[in-house]
């Protein structure tokens, strides 16, 4: 067929032109078709490079019509297109789609991309994460089967074209099966999803969460609750909504039981470290649903519930641990770590583990500043004294010493803390922050140091657990005119928690810098329901999501308090005592 003959029949018997003629659309289109064929300036001189300059343009202004058309024109006249304008006209398409409104125009968009897509395959050019996607979010707004399509473009592309999803890979699937209450295949997109590695954020785990509340998952809104207790710090407010309606719905009141081991649902808080308990819906019931906020000592507003300073797991600190010591050993001389791993296993008894260097270094940036050690027995005095003179574990670097020794006051400070326990010396040629590190995991206890741990050592580290097991254990210090201000860890964690009565609170994403002004939403059984509960708690237990597994468990010494009232924060000698773990 004359390219001619295929132009008219291509453009003028579309179903794509007929509905944008409908839209309006086709005149700009033409316009902007035109447009390009005419520019010869001598940056885009070739007619390649017209094209690409138009289809730069239409993305830009987000131009549908005018990208259709062009590549209506460029397969006219045999244009030679490339990966890029593939990839542009697929990406217009997919960012247009959503908007068009009326069946008639999504299913024409929807065959369009599908025989760009094709036409690209055909050219011989592979299709990569990008393409995938782009194609992915057009075909998932087929009105018959469009999750389908799109799930299996996901689940073939690496097969079929090398390429590797991403999370935004799976989006457009999983979203479509959540649209179209298909709860069982939005479970295959997200099984598949953790298969290859992705992990779901908080818009993937809120659509399973309210698909599985709309076709009675009772049980799976509990889990996806879960995860984003664990996923997300705290949430949006299309998030917060969704959890309302379903605390709000039927289903919710009646799901749970009566009857619980209050014992084993404190020692599973205790063993996960605070703040959930993981055994399923507790009391039975409507809920009461409120917005209110958590007082400085992390007490809620709406039903008087202390929150809790949340830990990571016992799990989560033996591998923590392990990959702090497997790093050191690498990086020191094996030798030396492996004696201070030994000598820890027989003090262990300690509360807090101080950075020396970095107190005694603190705001020596003057003329006449140096090793300030009078700072470093303030805080290990301080400390002392909190502990009921129970002394913390100073860490210092051997060279450190040696220059300490050399004035007599020192001198007999550092006998005292040694003879004490209360110094390890870590040797020459070693870095001690891998010991101080290791000490405060493994103990589970208090790290004072002002060290915002961001060097390329830390990152080793990775980031899935420890800025938490940052925000529990690190004191932070100042002097202010000399005198000593220890800044506690937090008294609670802003993230969403599980009571032992069966609450929640959930906090929101409100962007204030004060966290007394912070939003939570505080979730527990109607107050008769609640009562009724708690005075019923006869020993048995409820039907769990996780009987089998077992519960992590971390060191006495950090579980919570939750009848602390310290609001984290201790000036100067006061003789009051901290928050414990």
């Amino acid at each position: 067929m004359r390219l001619s003959a295929y132009i008219r029949q291509t453009i003028y018997t579309s179903p794509v032109e007929i509905e944008l003629r409908h839209l309006g659309f086709w005149t700009s289109a033409m316009a902007t078709a035109a447009a390009a064929k005419k520019k010869t300036n001598k940056k885009n001189s070739s007619r390649e490079g017209q094209f690409r300059h138009a289809l730069d343009t239409c993305s830009k202004n987000g131009d549908l019509a005018g990208a259709l058309a062009l590549y209506e024109t460029a397969v006219a006249e045999d244009l030679r297109l490339s990966a890029y304008h593939f990839n542009s006209l697929l990406h217009i398409l997919s960012s247009s789609i959503e908007t068009l409104g009326d069946k008639a125009s999504t299913r024409s968009v929807v065959d369009a991309g599908s025989r760009i897509f094709d036409a690209m395959v055909a050219a011989g050019i592979a299709p990569n994460e990008a393409t995938v996607t782009s194609m992915a979010r057009i075909a998932a707004w087929r009105p018959d089967g469009g999750g389908d399509l799109a799930f299996d473009l996901v689940r073939t592309m690496g097969e079929k074209y090398g390429a590797t999803p991403r999370l935004r890979t799976y989006g457009p699937a999983l979203f479509a099966f959540c649209r179209g209450l298909e709860a069982e295949k939005a479970y295959d997109v997200e099984n598949h999803m953790v298969s290859t590695g992705v992990v779901p954020e908080e818009q993937e785990i809120a659509a399973l969460l309210e698909v599985s509340a709309k076709v009675g998952r009772e049980d799976k809104v509990y889990g996806y609750l879960h995860w984003l207790r664990s996923n997300v710090r705290y949430v949006t407010a299309t998030t917060a909504e969704i959890l309302e309606r379903w605390f709000g719905s039927k289903p919710a009141a009646e799901v749970g039981g009566s009857n619980w081991d209050s014992g084993r649902v404190k020692d599973a808080i205790l063993k996960n470290g605070g703040g959930w308990h993981g055994l399923g819906w507790l009391g039975k019931g409507t809920w009461e649903v409120n917005r209110a906020n958590v007082n400085a000592d992390g007490r809620c507003t709406s039903c008087g519930q202390q929150l809790a300073c949340v830990d990571i797991d016992q799990s989560e600190t033996k591998k923590f641990a392990e990959s702090v010591a497997s790093l050191a050993m690498e990086r020191e001389a094996m030798s030396n770590f492996k004696k201070f791993q030994d000598w820890l296993d027989d003090h262990d008894n300690y509360d807090a583990i101080v950075d020396g260097a970095n107190v005694a270094l603190y705001q020596q940036n003057f003329a006449d500043g140096g090793f300030s050690l009078s700072q470093l027995e303030a805080v290990v005095g301080e400390l002392s004294k909190r502990f009921e003179n129970k002394w913390p574990l100073v860490i210092l670097h051997n060279r450190r010493i040696q220059a300490l020794m050399e004035n007599p006051y020192n001198r007999q400070l550092l006998v005292t803390w040694k003879s004490k326990g209360a110094l390890y010396t870590t040797p020459s040629g070693s870095n001690d922050d891998w010991y101080w590190l290791y000490a405060a995991v493994r103990l589970g206890c208090w790290l004072v140091t002002n060290d915002e741990m961001r060097d390329h050592i830390f990152e080793l580290l990775g980031r899935s657990f420890f800025p938490k097991w940052k925000e529990r254990h690190q004191v932070r210090y100042n002097f202010a005119k000399g005198n000593l201000t220890l800044v506690m860890p937090p008294p609670y964690s802003t993230v969403i928690q599980e009571c032992e009565t069966g609450s929640w609170h959930v906090p929101l994403d409100d962007k204030c810098d004060d966290e007394k002004l912070r939003t939570w939403i505080c979730i527990r059984r109607h107050e008769s329901h609640q009562a009724s509960c708690e005075a019923d708690l006869t020993g048995h237990s409820v039907q769990t999501i996780t009987e089998s597994q077992d519960l992590p468990t971390i060191p006495a010494k950090c579980a919570n308090n939750s009848n602390s009232n310290s609001a984290g924060r201790v000036i100067g000698k006061r003789k009051e005592r901290p928050s414990t773990f």
